[in-house]
């Protein structure tokens, strides 16, 4: 089992989410981030001063998944959040050692 770990522009989340219901993947954790890559935040105008923005808002996904279905979630999110244009973000796979339904007792692949 793994988890997969997507930040991703917040205004690709509803494509992500429906590419991955599409092959299957109906459950997904989302979380608002801030952060920056190699691009380093970007300069804003308020107000007529000029400020640094270090901080670019994203959004997380992670998702657990079967070991055998890593390679498709990752096709399917980096295609529906690709842009093409910096700050797209970036994919993580993480080991899952142990998940547990809290509600049932299932185990490992069936709590997933």
């Amino acid at each position: 089992m793994k988890i997969v770990m997507a930040i991703i522009k917040p205004f690709k989340l509803e494509e992500v989410r429906d590419a991955l219901t599409a092959i299957g993947v109906h459950g997904m954790t989302v979380t608002e981030v801030k952060g920056y890559g190699r691009q380093k935040g970007h300069t804003e105008i308020y107000r007529g001063a000029e400020y640094a923005v270090s901080f670019l808002p994203k959004v997380k996904i992670e998702v657990a998944v079967n070991s055998g279905q890593v390679d498709t979630v990752i096709e399917a999110i980096a295609s529906a959040a690709r842009t093409g244009r910096i700050g797209d973000g970036k994919i993580f796979v993480i080991n899952l050692e142990h998940a547990v339904r809290i509600r049932t007792g299932d185990l490992d692949a069936d709590a997933i």
